[in-house]
């Protein structure tokens, strides 16, 4: 008797088969983006439940912020009130020198640096995996976002734009194993790559002479290099730099000046290589809510 269903192929064909698309699907992907409109469709599709994912947690940051006594509350506005003050002083003599160095690079022929454009986004939620070190933030495609966007806060650089949805955007921190920013120390204008360990409170400057100059204590800053980062924006102190017998380079260590960890307000970075798809910028939070915290290669490793 002929049975009704006939038997398809084993299961040994289908994992293996199962296998091989799955690979070629990485490596298409990899080498040439062929799944890059797909990735923004789903995180568009997903970006609803990660809101309502974060809405717990942000209910309970607003009630804590809510529940505090008026004696905090007076000391916090004097508190901030003399930061204010301290700032506007800061901010006058800010003014002098930019005009000065205007003029400089008038007379040197160089060429004028432009303000950039920014926007401030918070962070919705930070990866689980442990060997990855990204960030999920509320700004999107809609509000201009674009991939290899630098990120920073008032205390440093935090990383770039890896990847953008319509109203999500996944950002890689500069910590992260696959990312390299170009950096120079701001002592002696030496130049280096800041290579991501792996860990959120070690950068480490690798394939440096054991004859470097180079100090601990030493600040890091962005070279310009490459077009991605301005040049300029601080990005770690070299807290290790010595010469182990036997290895061909110094071992330096640098901290992020940023710590990693406590993330909550950003800034996005418009530089001029890109087009402004938006003429208004958005305004900065209040001193209560001030940002917490290379030219970036960042590439992924093969």
């Amino acid at each position: 008797m002929k049975p009704i269903f006939g038997r398809g192929p084993s299961l040994q064909l289908r994992l293996f088969l199962a296998v091989v698309i799955s690979i070629a699907a990485i490596v298409a992907d990899s080498r040439f983006n062929v799944f890059e409109h797909v990735r923004v469709y789903l995180g568009s599709l997903v970006s609803p439940l990660q809101y309502l994912a974060n809405a717990p947690g942000t209910m309970l940051d607003s009630m804590s912020d809510q529940v505090q006594t008026r004696a905090d509350l007076i000391e916090q506005t004097k508190q901030q009130e003399k930061q204010l003050f301290t700032l506007r002083t800061r901010l006058l003599q800010m003014e002098h020198l930019e005009h000065e160095n205007q003029r400089l690079r008038e007379l040197l022929g160089s060429p004028v640096q432009k303000e950039s454009r920014k926007m401030v986004a918070e962070l919705i939620s930070v990866d689980s995996d442990p060997f990855s070190h990204q960030i999920l933030i509320n700004k999107g495609a809609l509000d201009g976002v674009y991939n290899g966007q630098p990120v920073i806060n008032d205390q440093g650089v935090i990383g770039q734009v890896l990847h953008v949805g319509s109203t999500t955007s996944r950002v890689l921190l500069i910590t992260d194993s696959s990312h390299g920013l170009p950096v120079r120390v701001l002592r002696n204008d030496l130049r280096a790559i800041a290579t991501g360990s792996g860990e959120l409170d070690k950068l480490e400057l690798r394939n440096l002479p054991r004859n470097t100059d180079i100090q601990v204590g030493d600040l890091l800053v962005t070279s310009g290099l490459g077009g991605r980062f301005p040049e300029g924006y601080p990005v770690a102190t070299v807290t290790r730099s010595d010469y182990v017998e036997g290895k061909p380079f110094a071992q330096v260590e640098a901290k992020p000046l940023v710590p990693l960890d406590r993330l909550r307000y950003m800034l996005l970075l418009w530089t001029d290589k890109r087009p402004e798809l938006h003429d208004d910028e958005a305004q900065a939070p209040s001193a209560s809510t001030a940002v917490s915290g290379a030219t970036s290669t960042a590439e992924k490793k093969p």
